[in-house]
């Protein structure tokens, strides 16, 4: 695969890939670009702020809002769950239908009596792996 990047700071920046087949060096740099691209931004009342994808530790879904939960706070994000699953890099992991997770930020799994998988944060924050979810987590934990 040839690479060739040209400098013109006259037009507008665009990536265009010519590949034989779709396969994983593709998939990779779309992921690349599209994260390039997203620029997440956390409202909180009238104030708004920069998040990296690294900071956050979970995305989730209250009340029809999407909600970043970071160290010490949660900001509403105005991207729906779907997009940002879209654009995640490989360190999120969907754990239920409202809910992704970071899986760098999960401080422990706690497994109780009736099955469920409890997933507690290192900020104290705490979710359910779903049923439907806990085989893809399983495969990327590597449990």
């Amino acid at each position: 695969m040839k690479c060739k990047t040209v400098i013109d700071k006259n037009r507008e920046e665009e990536v265009i890939i010519y590949a034989h087949e779709r396969n994983e060096t593709v998939e990779s740099i779309e992921r690349i670009v599209s994260s390039a691209q997203l620029e997440l931004i956390g409202y909180s009342g009238k104030s708004a702020a920069r998040l990296k994808q690294a900071e956050v530790y979970c995305f989730t879904v209250e009340n029809n809002k999407v909600y970043a939960i970071t160290e010490c706070e949660k900001l509403q994000i105005k991207l729906r769950l779907y997009q940002i699953e879209e654009i995640a890099d490989k360190s999120f992991v969907k754990i239920n239908q409202s809910c992704i997770a970071n899986i760098g930020h999960i401080k422990k799994f706690d497994a109780s009596v009736s099955g469920t998988l409890r997933v507690i944060f290192k900020n104290g924050y705490t979710d359910y792996v779903s049923r439907r979810q806990l085989k893809a987590v399983k495969e990327r934990l590597g449990l």
